[in-house]
């Protein structure tokens, strides 16, 4: 490159350079300038600098153009393609039984009808609210179509009466056909209005659910843990307290007032919410030879109105029963009124949207399913009901031949059992099926019981949970978020010690469990007995290890400790622990098999004929 032109091309850079440097070495630096400059700059300007806003290119998505045909299989392009498939993600019958799957063992149909309910209640207040909204536009426009009519200031004026219709003199239909703005109040009943049933809304009623079955299944705990992941409010209630008006004790609109503290004092939010009453069954009518049952029937003919739908005027002050297990749904305490619930104000609450959950025991029910179901199966060839020879410890559930013969009236579809293959050829133990006498329930079974027909027919789901067996409360121990044995452990750790149960104790702790009668309750109770010495003893000492075993649970012996150091040999004596309970287990499944423990058992084995 001549040296003028390089010297115009770079005129900047000449004045910085002194002037006594020497024409070769000002070309190097011209030179060494611009290639370091073409360097700097990019090859070509991004798509967007060069491209104009309002021009369109085909090749905008994906890096590929436009074409007519359009394929169903293949993913969605362009600015669409990230958006989801299925809309905004909703809470699910699913996703609720799933929920509760995670800290309730078994009662499968019974978390299927709770799930159900409460989904089909949040349709329904959804519903509700399209309604109103709906209604609300409508009576806005006929409004605005009636003001065409009326003079904006006379008319809105104190005194003034309603101006004259404006009608056009030009036009004679105009009389006929420009309506007369009355109030809904003042119109007198039309008889073609009330035959016209255009503009009805579908009005969707509530489906209230009775849960009933033996104690410690698990009926309070799904509505505890439906309360603590459903975004409307729900209070727990326990009708042992309520009594009639007039009485010592609670009157049945304190349901709905603990419902009111649940919502922080929201009148809407407490009419959609869900109402909990537990221990229905103690309401039950009673027959009694001198008194007043001031606790049951009367109650139940409180419920009526109440479950079915009425004006409930609740006080806004907050309970004194709130922080006691059954008075609010909400584990927390329960927030102060807020600005516009002073104490002593008076709110009417509508109960006609609330969900109720009845829950009780409803103890010797199944004698009267029992008795009914005998009587029906009378005469010449029918099966005689024996004295629960094959029958649970509760009554409720029975095995064998009376099953099968309950099977045949199964109240809904039961889907019968696949029969899987084992590839591996491995003996597999068949359970013995059961079957829940409290799912055959009547209305006339609640009413021999003690419940009226009237509030019987205002619940009409009814649900029936099982009897828990042995296997059912050893999943109870350990597989819970919230389990027994997780509760304990923690505490151990918290103690800076560390307890484990081997399978066989977990088993052995279910097995007496099941006699008490008191379903899951019952683990805690024969835990906290097995675990009462060492609580005592360990806290302090330099024991570090904790190990229930089979004869621990069977009060052979005291919990195994194991000090400082000894990690390896706790592990060892778990490890034979559960390798004892394994041989055992499989003896028990098959008694031909037989257990030896050296070469020269073999041998004396084999010559026995065995």
């Amino acid at each position: 490159m001549p040296f003028s032109v390089t010297m115009l091309l770079s005129r900047p850079l000449q004045r910085a350079l002194p002037a006594a440097v020497s024409p070769q070495a000002r070309a190097s630096y011209l030179a060494l300038y611009s290639i370091s400059r073409a360097t700097r700059l990019p090859l070509a300007l991004p798509l967007s600098h060069t491209r104009k806003s309002s021009r369109f290119h085909r090749s905008d998505f994906s890096g590929q153009g436009f074409s007519s045909f359009y394929e169903p299989d293949q993913p969605t392009r362009g600015p669409l393609g990230g958006a989801s498939s299925v809309g905004a993600g909703v809470i699910t019958p699913k996703v609720l039984r799933q929920h509760l799957d995670q800290f309730v063992v078994d009662q499968d149909r019974a978390k299927i009808v709770l799930s159900v309910a409460v989904h089909e209640h949040h349709l329904r207040i959804q519903e509700l609210k399209r309604q109103q909204q709906e209604q609300a536009r409508l009576e806005a426009q006929a409004q605005r179509r009636a003001s065409v009519f009326r003079h904006p200031v006379e008319d809105e004026f104190p005194g003034q009466q309603s101006t004259v219709e404006l009608h056009n003199h030009n036009d004679p239909q105009s009389f006929s056909e420009a309506p007369a703005y009355r109030p809904a109040s003042d119109s007198p009943a039309d008889p073609d209005s009330l035959l016209d049933t255009s503009d009805h809304q579908l009005l969707i009623e509530k489906s209230n659910v009775l849960i009933l079955g033996p104690t410690g299944v698990g009926k309070t705990l799904m509505c505890k843990t439906l309360a603590k992941t459903l975004g409307l409010p729900i209070s727990m209630s326990d009708c042992t307290t309520f009594t009639q008006a007039g009485y010592i004790g609670d009157d049945v609109e304190s349901c709905v007032a603990r419902l009111f503290s649940a919502a922080n004092y929201d009148i809407e939010a407490t009419e959609h919410g869900i109402i909990v009453l537990d221990e229905i069954d103690k309401i039950a009518g009673t027959k009694i030879s001198y008194g007043k049952d001031v606790g049951g029937e009367g109650v139940q003919q409180a419920l009526l109105k109440i479950i079915e739908g009425t004006t409930v005027q609740v006080q806004a002050k907050p309970e004194k029963s709130a922080n006691r297990p059954g008075g609010t749904g909400r584990m927390d305490t329960p927030q102060p009124p807020g600005p516009g619930a002073s104490k002593g104000e008076v709110f009417n609450i509508r109960t006609d949207n609330i969900l109720f959950i009845c829950t009780g025991a409803f103890s010797n029910l199944h004698k009267i399913i029992l008795d009914r179901k005998s009587k029906s199966g009378m005469g010449f060839g029918a099966s005689i009901r024996s004295s629960s020879a094959h029958a649970a410890a509760d009554g409720t559930m029975l095995r064998g031949p009376e099953a099968e013969l309950f099977k045949k009236d199964a109240p809904f579809f039961v889907p019968p059992k696949s029969d899987v293959p084992n590839p591996f050829g491995i003996r597999q133990v068949v359970k013995e099926d059961k079957v829940n006498v409290l799912d055959h329930v009547q209305p006339e079974d609640l009413q021999k019981f003690g419940m009226i027909p009237e509030l019987i027919g205002r619940i009409p789901t009814v649900c029936a949970v099982a009897a828990l067996d042995e296997d059912a409360l050893v999943r109870v121990l350990t597989e819970p978020k919230d389990s027994l044995i997780r509760q304990e452990e923690h505490k151990s750790y918290l103690r800076n010690i560390e307890l484990r149960f081997t399978t066989g104790a977990l088993r052995e702790i279910a097995r007496k469990a099941s006699k008490m009668g008191t379903g899951a309750r019952g683990l805690r109770h024969i835990v906290d007995q097995l675990l009462l010495q060492a609580k005592y003893e360990t806290p302090g000492s330099s024991v570090k290890h904790i190990l229930v075993t089979q004869d621990v649970a069977l009060l052979k012996r005291a919990p195994l400790y194991f000090h400082r150091g000894q990690s390896a040999a706790f592990e060892a004596t778990h490890a034979q622990e559960e390798e004892k309970w394994e041989e055992e287990l499989r003896r028990h499944e098959d008694p031909s098999i037989l257990m030896v423990n050296n070469f020269q058992e073999y041998r004396k084995a084999g010559a026995a004929g065995f």
